[in-house]
């Protein structure tokens, strides 16, 4: 049986049952803090570390995917789900068995060989974590041996991917995932079949100066604060401002190193006096070593996902209802650059775009020449007492 975990704020977690028998239900019934939504038709559990292996302690034999944001934001369920679903459906046992006999599935040794193809041609820990998974997905939904695959496979499982309503980002991963491991570990021909789905355009969320402020002035603890303060101000990315290394903030000339960001470059960007005096706050209260921001593990930097519920937290503080997330601090720092008037180009090199094009999509959300429109309604007279009325 399969068993989706579906991610629904920072305290819940959705699980959807592929069946609702009497014996399924006992499973998600031993879970304590669950919950029954009947307007959705999907049970809840807290979004907590025993709540969640709970749930895989009910469910030893079923096969369990999470949505596009769990899987982003949390490492944790990601790599936990990727260590139980190498444990193959009960119905396919025997026919496994034969199968990785004879080296035709999904295997430890063929997730060696993409690992080792796509480390030893440097592409990053993350894209290596979610091309391995985009291609065991896909084996673990066609259960079939090399033999059989062919483009009409594949397209036919991107189509399903669809059809489950994820993002065309998603789906476009899950090609070039699959493109990689056909054509440099399997050594078959290069193709150029493979069909996708057009990249949508979406505007990135933005928060507006006021609200960036209450944000920012919501945050107590001085470790949060330092964090948010330097997302903003720098333009950080969630995965750079939680590798950051004391050394990399450099308070005399106000910079801050980026080291070996997306790509595998590395960038200078701003470091404002109110953050150094943020950071060196925190700095002399916590004193950390080795990295700025360390997670609890010993020799370990903060997780991702704590930063961001480091985010959500103040931004649930600062009674902002925007549907954002800590990436959109980086989006606001941009579009408030534009609108100050900042050449579009030095807006690219502090945010580290190969191309200006990436760039250029904050002029869509920038309100520097769109306040100045004055719309067609506000101009005409004579309706302002019926407006009252």
């Amino acid at each position: 049986m399969r068993i989706d975990l579906i991610y629904r704020d920072e305290q819940t977690v959705g699980v959807k049952l592929e069946r609702y028998g009497a014996e399924e239900r006992a499973g998600i019934r031993s879970v304590e803090g669950r919950k029954w939504n009947q307007a959705e038709k999907v049970w809840t559990i807290p979004y907590t570390f025993s709540a969640v292996e709970d749930l895989f302690a009910a469910y030893p034999d079923c096969s369990f995917e999470c949505d596009e944001r769990l899987s982003k934001e949390d490492d944790y369920i990601r790599e936990r789900l990727e260590e139980l679903n190498r444990i193959e459906r009960p119905e396919r046992r025997e026919e496994i068995v034969q199968e990785a006999a004879e080296g035709e599935l999904w295997s430890a040794k063929r997730k060696k060989e993409l690992r080792d193809a796509l480390k030893v041609r440097g592409y990053s820990d993350k894209t290596v974590k979610a091309y391995v998974s985009q291609v065991r997905r896909f084996w673990d939904d066609a259960a079939m041996s090399d033999a059989d695959m062919n483009e009409a496979v594949v397209q036919k499982y991107t189509l399903s991917l669809l059809e489950k309503g994820l993002s065309h980002a998603y789906v476009n991963q899950a090609i070039s995932a699959l493109k990689f491991y056909f054509r440099y570990v399997r050594k078959q021909p290069k193709s150029g079949g493979y069909v996708r789905p057009k990249k949508e355009n979406k505007l990135p969320d933005v928060l507006s100066l006021n609200e960036v402020a209450r944000l920012l002035k919501s945050v107590k603890n001085p470790k949060h604060r330092a964090i948010l303060y330097l997302t903003y101000t720098s333009g950080l990315r969630v995965s750079e401002v939680v590798r950051l290394r004391p050394e990399d903030c450099d308070r005399e000339r106000n910079v801050v190193k980026v080291r070996q960001g997306k790509g595998r470059k590395d960038r200078q960007t701003l470091l404002s006096e109110m953050a150094t005096a943020v950071l060196e706050h925190y700095v002399e209260q916590e004193k950390p070593e080795g990295w700025l921001f360390p997670g609890q593990r010993k020799g370990r930097h903060l997780t991702e996902r704590s930063a961001q519920k480091v985010f959500e937290k103040a931004l649930a503080q600062a009674g902002i209802r925007k549907q954002v997330s800590i990436h959109s601090l980086r989006h606001s720092f941009a579009t408030h650059l534009l609108e100050n008037g900042i050449d579009l180009r030095y807006i690219q090199e502090l945010l580290g775009h190969q191309s200006v094009r990436t760039t250029e999509r904050y002029t869509h959300v920038s309100r520097r020449d769109i306040g100045r429109i004055q719309s067609p309604l506000d101009r005409m007279g004579g309706l302002e007492e019926w407006v009252r009325e």
